[in-house]
């Protein structure tokens, strides 16, 4: 007959577990904060995509541990395009980011905000975030040549108004920015219901 076996020496495992999401989200707030407003172009719905996040990754299928800050910044961006639905330009509408944001923001996030969604969408992951052509392509539901395009829009829009700020100020005075992206951390007001 088979009986219970007490395990006493368990070894840690390798996959990230809620506690550790948990930190990585208090840790990089703001810099997963900031992937999600600029993603989705205003603060109400980069809100909800960060505590999505947090709950998508929490909750999620196992990772490792040392994929998991990469895995909590992939589920934002899934989150915000699920709430965006970016889609390549259509010639009738804009699709830039309506209200939300504040006239305060720094000027180069700004400039990013007002890009169309699906145009910002492809700059942040593929500039920012430094996805390939081929996932940008597979997470956005489009084609290669499409991404190539909105990046070359975003480029060719990003130029324009870095020439139209003053001396200094632009996305081409930018920090470098680490491996994780998002423009170097600048300093973003986070809503009150993120920062409690």
């Amino acid at each position: 007959m088979l009986s219970a076996r007490k395990i006493t020496n368990q070894q840690p495992t390798p996959y990230a577990t809620e506690a550790d999401f948990c930190r990585i989200f208090r840790s990089h707030m703001n810099r997963l904060y900031l992937l999600s407003l600029l993603l989705t172009g205003n603060h109400a719905t980069a809100e909800k995509c960060f505590v999505r996040g947090l709950e998508d990754s929490a909750k999620g299928s196992p990772v490792f541990k040392e994929w998991a800050e990469s895995w909590a910044r992939r589920t934002i961006i899934r989150n915000a395009i699920h709430a965006v639905q970016p889609r390549p330009i259509d010639r009738h509408s804009s699709g830039r980011a309506t209200g939300g944001h504040a006239a305060g923001e720094p000027e180069r996030i700004a400039a990013l905000m007002e890009l169309p969604a699906f145009d910002r969408f492809v700059f942040v992951m593929a500039v920012l975030e430094r996805y390939s052509d081929q996932e940008c392509s597979l997470l956005l539901d489009c084609s290669r040549d499409e991404v190539i395009a909105a990046r070359t829009r975003a480029f060719e829009q990003l130029g324009r108004s870095a020439q139209m700020l003053p001396d200094g100020v632009g996305i081409g005075s930018a920090e470098p920015r680490d491996n994780h992206g998002c423009l170097g951390q600048p300093n973003v007001a986070l809503p009150a219901a993120i920062s409690a």
